[in-house]
């Protein structure tokens, strides 16, 4: 597995790995992390066929900031006919995706290689 130089954000790691972007979040999930997140977010998205997994294993803290992030990024894979995965194993995160409907949407996975090893995105509607 490849690791870009320099994270833009203490909040963020990017990684590649079997074929798709990771971006791995990490720390407190709130406004300012969003808006340190969102332009990375937007490059890995653009262009034709994203393939991507958004890690939440190390988050500590998620809030509507957070789920605005997955729903961005879910809009812009699946626009460009891509692929996007969630990897999510926090209790409390878990919490926040079902009682907002995104676990319909963004099915968690508990661990990366799940995560790698689905064959489609998520494209339910609520």
């Amino acid at each position: 597995m490849q690791h870009e130089p320099a994270a833009r954000s203490p909040h963020l790691r990017t990684r590649q790995a079997g074929g798709y972007t990771v971006l791995e979040f990490a720390g407190e999930i709130d406004i300012l992390a969003a808006a340190e997140i969102q332009p990375r977010l937007d490059e890995v998205t653009a262009g034709p066929g994203p393939r991507v997994v958004i890690d939440l294993t190390d988050v500590e803290f998620f809030d509507c900031s957070g789920l605005r992030l997955l729903y961005r990024a879910r809009r812009r894979v699946l626009d460009q006919g891509g692929r996007i995965h969630l990897v999510c194993t926090h209790p409390l995160t878990l919490r926040v995706l079902r009682l907002t409907g995104l676990h319909k949407l963004l099915p968690p996975c508990s661990t990366l290689e799940a995560a790698l090893g689905r064959p489609e995105a998520a494209s339910g509607t609520l």
